[in-house]
């Protein structure tokens, strides 16, 4: 590789920090990557949070069933630029039903922001994506959000951080006063202090100190909320966690921060800071080990699928992730499953709904390929090499539903719905075994099943019918000689797309009987 192309792809490398937003439902995730965006200069004018209620969207909601319920379904991917870096973000469906493609994103992102309201502390969706950050090792930072309304003692949350997650927490900055009383926060690294002006705190105003006893901070908050300040920190110095970067660079420490994305306040100063401690794009693990980002072949892989992001066009774009090496537009590459040569010739990058051609980018952007049909998920995309990267798991379904469509004459158009889902990951297709075959649907949660239906309904004008069955759980089957009379009692043997056995039970009794039964078998909670 040439000195120059070397030095310019290393320079692009440590400009990027690439990552996910993690939350529960309603903890404000859409409001604080709106924030976010705007201080890049991505959008002027933040959208309209409560969806449902406003004829404004969020930027990063945008198929009309988001918009019905007010909730993200699909994951977006924006990019902006801020102080030198350029920022990649993954906006990651909150609602419970959506964690396979929640799952799926994380694993495109270097690093995880989680947030979690004052309120409400760590709740159900949040502990399910921190496991996935968990497992991969990834840097994982907390946003407590919505200070300004009433809501637990920071102590208990950091708390609640460590006994129901297991990670310890530094916090960066601590508010002063908390809801009605919340007159601003305190920067423990740069010792300045983030004051709100006036009663409509709309107006904010950020002031170097000496430290917290301050006679600056006792002028602005009053004697009682700065003596509580001061007994906070005096507290933290003596017993909190020290900072550690190389803690917190291997998920072991979350660095914490206090605001209210709502306000825009502690979101700049969040957004600096997480800027300077965030990885760049790190190497990834492939069949022949980690790929390095600064390699000068270029390199991918397909995280997600989305059809019909513009209904005008009825297309369909594959995400990459970006591994390796300087992604140029119509450049060829070679489609490893396939064992082809393509060329990469409509590449975009997105603000939601808006997308631009892109001509260049590098390790840790996300791009997405106009996709004839060629992509599934997983796929991997090399220069001059047969590179697999080992990246995406199938996680198992938990809901199962046969199906059928109800107009016959409407076949053509609903085998190449369910085709395309299933190649979304929106559902997993089932067959039965025996005489009759019949189609057995298995998603995460049963807002899954809303979307394939109104998808299905509106995108390929077929209406289908699900009727629910009783199994919850599915495992995939590993075994020379499998004997399916063996699956009958609360359970039933199936294959998925590609062949693959898959035995579903009603309940654990079900699966321990099998598990019995065949002494020989793998039972696998992901595709082998």
């Amino acid at each position: 590789m040439s000195q120059t192309l070397q030095t310019e792809i290393q320079k692009e490398v440590d400009k990027r920090r690439t990552f996910a937003i993690i939350s529960h439902p309603d903890a404000g995730k859409t409001t604080l990557t709106e924030k976010l965006l705007l201080f890049g200069g991505a959008i002027r004018l933040a959208g309209t949070v409560k969806a449902r209620k406003a004829s404004r969207h969020a930027t990063s909601d945008w198929m009309e069933i988001e918009k019905q319920r007010g909730i993200s379904v699909t994951s977006s991917v924006m990019q902006f630029d801020y102080n030198g870096h350029r920022v990649n973000i993954l906006d990651t469906p909150g609602h419970q039903d959506f964690s396979e493609d929640t799952y799926r994103t994380l694993t495109a992102a270097d690093s995880a922001v989680m947030l979690i309201d004052v309120a409400k502390g760590v709740e159900a969706q949040t502990i399910k994506l921190f496991q996935v950050c968990r497992k991969r090792g990834i840097p994982i930072f907390t946003f407590i959000n919505k200070l300004d309304r009433e809501g637990k003692n920071p102590f208990d949350l950091m708390e609640e951080l460590e006994q129901v997650l297991g990670i310890r927490s530094v916090p960066m900055n601590w508010p002063i006063g908390m809801g009605r009383d919340l007159c601003g926060v305190y920067d423990r690294m740069k010792k300045q202090v983030e004051l709100f002006q006036g009663d409509d705190h709309t107006t904010i105003q950020v002031r170097p100190v000496e430290d917290y006893n301050d006679n600056v901070i006792r002028e602005m908050a009053g004697e009682f909320l700065h003596d509580q300040l001061v007994q906070d920190l005096e507290l933290l110095d003596v017993a909190g966690d020290p900072f550690d970067f190389d803690k917190v660079r291997a998920g072991e420490l979350t660095p914490v921060f206090f605001g209210s994305a709502v306000n825009n306040f502690g979101v700049q100063t969040f957004l600096e800071n997480f800027l300077q401690l965030a990885p760049k794009p790190t190497p990834r693990n492939s069949l022949d080990g980690p790929v390095e980002p600064t390699s000068d072949k270029f390199s991918g892989y397909v995280f997600k699928i989305q059809a019909n992001m513009n209904p005008a066009h009825r297309d369909r774009i594959a995400f990459l992730r970006i591994c390796s090496g300087r992604f140029e537009r119509g450049m060829s590459v070679r489609h490893v499953r396939a064992g082809k040569e393509i060329k990469l010739s409509q590449p975009q990058q997105f603000l939601a709904q808006d997308r631009d051609i892109v001509d260049v980018a590098y390790p840790g952007d996300i791009i997405g390929l106009f996709d004839p049909g060629i992509f599934r998920i997983g796929d991997s995309l090399a220069q001059g090499g047969n590179i697999v990267f080992d990246e995406l798991p199938t996680f198992p379904p938990e809901i199962f539903a046969k199906v059928t469509v109800k107009n016959a004459l409407k076949h053509k158009q609903y085998q190449k719905g369910l085709d395309q889902l299933t190649e979304e990951g929106t559902i997993q297709v089932f067959h039965s075994i025996g005489s009759i075959e019949e189609t057995i649907l298995g998603v995460v949660g049963q807002l899954q099943f809303e979307v394939f239906e109104h998808r299905m309904r509106a995108e390929y004008g077929v209406e289908i019918q699900l009727q629910r069955m009783s199994f919850q759980a599915a495992r995939w089957i590993v075994d020379e000689q499998i004997d399916p009379g063996k699956f009958r009692i609360n359970s039933t043997l199936v294959k998925d797309k590609k062949g693959n056995y898959v035995a579903l039970f009603e309940n654990e009794y079900a699966m321990r009987t099998a598990m019995e039964k065949n002494p020989t078998a793998k039972f696998l909670e992901t595709q082998p």
